[in-house]
This record gives structure tokens, sequence and C-alpha cells, in this order.
């Protein structure tokens, strides 16, 4: 039996949305705003993902960003309080206390405001990409 190259499967017909560049799905994302149209909202709640688009009616539902949003969050966070947290500690003989009162919730409240952005920013991406949940 001789071996069949793979072939992807490729859609039949176009998409009945738009399909704008990477750049501008991300940027729209991060706004809240769908990615492939850019009229009406993304999100349904704080981080629910409407089903479908109310201008363009592209699938944003099946979009699954599940794990990726809170990795990219902590990857950010991690890499701008953890310097401002060694910076304070070896500027002066600042109690732990201190350090704690200042810096916790600087880290909660920035994790916070930049999961939705990045979580609408990932939509993005994959609606552009095409990485919808099987059925799209």
């Amino acid at each position: 039996m001789t071996p069949v190259p793979w072939q992807p499967n490729l859609p039949d017909a176009a998409s009945p949305w738009p399909h704008p560049s990477i750049a501008t799905a991300i940027g729209r994302g991060l706004l809240g705003r769908c990615p492939a149209c850019g009229k009406s909202h993304l999100f349904n709640g704080f981080l629910r993902i409407v089903a479908e688009c109310a201008a363009c009616h592209a699938p944003l539902g099946l979009a699954r960003a599940d794990d990726a949003p809170p990795y990219i969050v902590i990857l950010i966070t991690g890499h701008v309080i953890v310097p401002l947290v060694f910076m304070a500690d070896r500027m002066g003989e600042s109690p732990v206390w201190l350090l704690s009162a200042i810096f916790l919730p600087l880290t909660a409240f920035m994790a916070i405001g930049l999961l939705r952005p990045i979580k609408g920013g990932t939509v993005g991406l994959m609606v552009t990409l095409d990485m919808l949940k099987s059925g799209a």
C-alpha cells in the first residue's frame, strides 16, 4: 500500500463574514469590538464572548480562547511587577508589610485589567486565522 500525502481540509466556499488583517483583528479585539467587522460588542459579560456578531454574523463564540489569555496576562504582569518589587526592595529598607500593601493590590488590578483586552485580542487572532471550534 502506497502512502498518501496528507492534504488539509480546505473550506469549499469563502466564509460569509469579513476577514481583516491580523493586526486589525487583534486591535479590534483589544478594544472589545467584533474582530471581523468592528461594529458590535465582543463580550456579553466580563469574559463571556457573544455567540455571534450582531452586525456581520461571525461565529465569535466558536473561538475557544480558554487558557491562552491568562498565561499571557501572567507573563506581562510578572515582567512588570517583579522588577518593580526588586527595585523597591533595593532602594531602601522598606518593611515587608509596606511592599505587600503596595504590590499585591497593584498585581491584582493589573491582572484583572489586562484579562479582558488580552482575551479579546486572542479571539481576534483566532477568528482571523479560522481557528474555530469544529462546526463553523
